[in-house]
């Protein structure tokens, strides 16, 4: 006959199984995930990789299976720190060709993207990156980018904001490409990208730029592979670290954030 303890024990080594199941699938999941956004978009996901490597999930695997086994309970999520997104919808025509250079090279340009977090302005480098300053003046003149959600947010090693991709999967684009540029820009040093950088996203390879862009919101340390083509202003830094505080969805340091960060309206104008 089995003992009341015995039993107990019992339970609790059933818990503990269920529970090691749920974080393998759960781990499972998100490393194919990364891998494909990894595939995808080229920004490599050293936050990630470094919660496998510094052992911070080891703790899963040396739990005493024979104690009994207390739920933790889910961390809470923080309160959504933006608006409702302006009613409208994504437009999703796409181009075969990159648009003809039509901006004045020696001009400065800005960019608002309005968002339903706040305004984030940035400054561009049309002189350093003029073909992929004149690919965001065409966009955000189409419309493009409107009511878009900003799908990505990564929060441990490397820290940006990803945005530009109308479907919100992070496979989308413009429906052709732009080359890399400026990518021995001045304020790039030891592979930092400060803070305040607005940068290309890629597939990883050159010439993959198409409409997908991040917003580093601190240093973060990559490669010198994405084009740098603008530097945000002190009040939309203001709004990244809002955004940025609410957190992602997966708790692992990249994911869809938890706040609603959708671009009401993309303009970029002549200053």
């Amino acid at each position: 006959m089995v003992s009341q303890e015995q039993r107990r024990r019992q339970l609790a080594r059933e818990k503990f199984l269920r529970q090691q199941q749920r974080r393998t699938e759960a781990r499972r999941k998100s490393r194919t995930r990364n891998a494909a956004i990894a595939s995808a978009l080229g920004v490599v996901l050293i936050g990630s990789l470094a919660l496998y490597t510094t052992g911070v999930l080891e703790e899963d695997d040396k739990t005493n299976a024979g104690a009994e086994v207390t739920e933790s309970p889910s961390p809470s999520k923080a309160p959504d720190p933006c608006e409702k997104p302006a009613a409208g919808k994504v437009k999703s025509q796409t181009w075969k060709k990159e648009p003809a250079v039509s901006i004045d090279k020696s001009a400065a340009y800005t960019m608002k993207l309005a968002t339903t977090c706040g305004d984030i302005d940035v400054e561009l480098k049309a002189s350093a990156a003029p073909r992929t300053v004149n690919s965001f003046n065409f966009l955000a003149g189409k419309g493009y980018l409107d009511h878009t959600k900003c799908h990505r947010l990564t929060t441990n090693g490397i820290y940006v904001l990803q945005c530009g991709d109308p479907t919100g999967t992070g496979t989308g684009g413009p429906g052709y490409t732009i080359p890399d540029e400026n990518l021995k820009d001045k304020s790039l040093k030891d592979n930092i990208y400060p803070a305040g950088t607005l940068a290309m996203a890629n597939t990883g390879q050159p010439g993959t730029g198409g409409s997908q862009f991040f917003l580093v919101y601190q240093d973060s340390q990559l490669p010198p592979n994405y084009t740098p083509f603008g530097t945000v202003s002190e009040s939309g830094m203001a709004v990244l670290k809002k955004i940025a505080a609410a957190g992602e969805s997966t708790g692992a340091g990249d994911g869809a954030p938890n706040a609603t960060v959708v671009i009401n309206k993309a303009t970029v104008a002549k200053s």
